[in-house]
């Protein structure tokens, strides 16, 4: 008789191992230790065998059956049922060998060599978060566009529009790393280069970032110093009014990155907006600042740790944030600094191309914006000494004009 699904599901182990059987060579093995085996009785060419289907209740009895009848079919067409199902697993094999994770592992050894430590570790971290939960265990020669595009648009569905454009470049990567190293041919086209971020991501709306005038920034660097804030928080302020550095790369600073007998500043591309390094001439004022701040962190990686945490870094609105208890709120930010220094330093004449490297506004590819962070350095240092003099001046309160280089 065929067994029922309560025979199977009620089978118990005994002392030795037993069979309850189907129909059409299917049985249920049941052993001593309690499990439950589908296995199939077959003769292929003269010989006796057995095919195993897996096990009960991952496998059903119905989908054994379905597993049986195949199998029969196969032989129907002299075909062994256990050729194919060594070719399968050969083929599962081959699959788990080729998915999207291993090639991005491989990939990302090969992409690090000359990276920074902290750009590994937001890479690694966008993958194993976001990119390997949904295209991690595909064959990476079956994702298609749509699965692509599917991961970006999570990920911007959360507002993180930056992460998720850096999702479809890491995911982009992997892909031409795989066509280019894949020896078997099977990986033969680049899924992501079918969309484009703008197609899946929304715009976000640019907003400018809130700054005083000029005529305010007597009273605002006074309010500084005034300022009942933490003094590594006011000195971040400064360094920002001194420096004109983006709010990130500000923060994210390592005590490493500073020379101060050279009294200079370089920071590292990955750290980089643009992907290039910087160089800021520091100012005697910025020195100072540097020297005080090395006795309150001078211990840490970090110049402005958390407060909490010194291996992590000071969060990214706590300038904004003491500017609005200072007064400033809808008024200032931290980016505003850079606002106020390029407007002022064209106001005294310097050159725009000087201005624009000081800000980082490089164009070009890698290898010339990296060329271009490097010159005029005998202008910029001037520059910057000059820029620090005056809001010296300012804040004294003295009456000085926006004084034109010499």
């Amino acid at each position: 008789m065929a067994l029922t699904d309560i025979q199977v599901k009620t089978a118990k182990p005994k002392e030795k191992d037993y069979k309850l059987g189907d129909a059409g060579g299917l049985y249920l093995l049941v052993t001593k230790a309690g499990g439950r085996l589908w296995r199939l009785k077959y003769r292929f060419d003269g010989k006796e065998k057995v095919l195993s289907f897996g096990a009960y209740p991952a496998i059903s009895l119905l989908e054994a059956r379905g597993r049986r009848d195949n199998a029969r079919e196969q032989l129907a067409n002299d075909t062994d049922p256990s050729d194919t199902l060594i070719i399968k697993k050969i083929e599962s094999l081959d699959n788990k060998a080729n998915t999207f994770k291993v090639w991005a592992e491989n990939w990302l050894t090969h992409w690090k060599a000359d990276k920074g430590i902290r750009h590994i570790g937001h890479t690694t971290k966008r993958l194993e978060l976001d990119i390997y939960p949904a295209l991690g265990a595909l064959p990476i020669a079956d994702i298609e566009s749509p699965q692509v595009a599917d991961v970006v648009r999570a990920i911007a569905a959360r507002g993180a529009l930056d992460i998720a454009k850096r999702a479809y470049q890491i995911i982009g990567q992997v892909f031409r790393y795989a066509i280019a190293n894949d020896k078997s041919g099977k990986v033969k086209r680049n899924p992501a280069s079918d969309i484009k971020p703008s197609d899946i991501i929304p715009s976000r709306h640019k907003e400018n970032f809130a700054r005083v005038d000029i005529k305010e920034m007597p009273a605002l660097l006074r309010a500084i110093d005034t300022s009942e804030t933490r003094a590594m928080t006011r000195i971040a302020i400064k360094m920002m009014a001194l420096t004109f550095v983006r709010t990130r790369e500000l923060i994210e600073a390592e005590w490493c990155e500073f020379d101060i007998e050279a009294k200079v500043w370089r920071i590292p591309a990955e750290r980089m907006k643009m992907k290039s390094p910087h160089i800021v001439p520091l100012a005697a004022q910025t020195i100072d600042l540097l020297k005080a701040l090395q006795a309150i962190t001078g211990h840490t990686a970090y110049l402005f740790h958390n407060q909490n945490d010194y291996s992590k870094t000071m969060s990214n609105n706590t300038i904004l944030k003491a500017l609005e208890r200072m007064g400033y709120k809808g008024r200032m930010t931290g980016h505003g600094f850079r606002g106020v220094a390029s407007t002022q330093l064209r106001e005294m004449n310097y050159a725009g191309d000087h201005v624009e490297i000081q800000l980082a506004h490089l164009v070009g590819n890698a290898t010339q914006r990296a060329y271009d962070s490097a010159k005029y350095i005998p202008q910029r240092t001037a520059m910057m000494q000059h820029w620090a003099d005056y809001l010296d001046e300012l804040k004294a309160g003295a009456k000085v004009l926006p004084f034109k280089q010499a």
